[in-house]
């Protein structure tokens, strides 16, 4: 069985060196995600992680215990954030954020992949 390990892999993008600024080229990437708005407290926003880990933990199996026979560990959870006026960021006005979580999937992983482990899991929860 293959084991890839895509944080070492990406540690130029995940643990960069932090004794310097750098520029780095990003790859094109795929990512789950789910949009939402609120503060990291905001209900969407638990729900928006009890919904992508699973998920992903679903694909890794998939491809583990599937024909490709591919091990690779789950990454991180990232998040990107930003409001309409940004001011809302010092006013303290959390309701104001809006977010985009995100959990990157390997290039093997397909559509028909997600939509099967989608499935799966809407079954499970």
């Amino acid at each position: 069985m293959q084991k890839i390990d895509f944080k070492k892999e990406l540690k130029h993008l995940y643990r960069p060196a932090t004794r310097k600024i750098a520029a780095v080229d990003v790859p094109s990437m795929n990512f789950l995600m789910i949009d939402g708005e609120g503060g990291p407290n905001a209900p969407a926003f638990g729900e928006a992680i009890e919904a992508l880990y699973p998920l992903s933990y679903a694909l890794k199996f998939m491809v583990k215990r599937g024909e490709m026979e591919i091990d690779y560990g789950v990454m991180p959870l990232e998040g990107l954030w930003w409001a309409d006026d940004m001011t809302v960021f010092t006013s303290g006005d959390k309701s104001q954020w809006k977010w985009t979580l995100m959990i990157m999937q390997p290039e093997f992983i397909s559509r028909a992949m997600v939509d099967e482990a989608t499935d799966t899991v809407m079954r499970k929860k």
